[in-house]
């Protein structure tokens, strides 16, 4: 996943990223989820936008709540509901393995203030567009959250790291998000 350098003969060592390097990953995750959003806005079954409502609308307990675990398993559920229902298994299985190399830097962002909230109303606009069957508008809404997911990840990294401002060179290591 590229968590983990190898060295020959020296073993591994946590990986450095470098916040271009994130960010660059960040961009491929929301063009990716958006064209999982436009797929299922035109492939997803009426069986299968009505779980994704009504999961989506059972979540909205789990911000009432402030149930950071039980919403970033929810989430999690989400997504992969997007996915699966693109009915692309190509596009699935890229965008699974994206979103698994970029888990330790999302799982951050639910703990800034208010992110369960942000998050709940940004899968409430892509779900809204799949149920309209509006391909263009379920891209652009998930395109949106991954942008914001970025923006909160980095936000949350760039505190609890010692990333400085004015310098290309500072790097992010896995060990303090790990922390978290």
């Amino acid at each position: 996943m590229g968590l983990v350098d190898r060295r020959p003969n020296r073993g591994a060592i946590v990986a450095v990223i470098t916040p271009a390097h994130l960010a660059s990953m960040f961009e491929s995750m929301a063009e990716l989820e958006a064209l999982c959003a436009t797929l299922a806005a035109e492939r997803m079954t009426l069986v299968e936008r009505r779980e994704l409502d009504f999961r989506h609308q059972q979540s909205k307990r789990f911000v009432d709540l402030d149930a950071e675990d039980e919403y970033e398993a929810f989430n999690s559920t989400f997504h992969s509901a997007l996915y699966r229902g693109s009915h692309s298994s190509h596009i699935e299985e890229l965008t699974l393995t994206t979103r698994a190399r970029l888990a330790p830097f999302r799982r951050v962002q639910f703990r800034l203030d208010g992110r369960l909230a942000r998050s709940w109303n940004e899968h409430n606009a892509i779900v809204t567009a799949i149920l309209s069957s509006d391909g263009a508008a379920a891209a652009s809404a998930a395109k949106a959250h991954v942008s914001f997911v970025s923006v909160a990840s980095a936000t949350y990294i760039s505190g609890a790291s010692d990333i400085s401002a004015g310098s290309e060179h500072h790097t992010i290591r896995l060990t303090a998000i790990c922390r978290s």
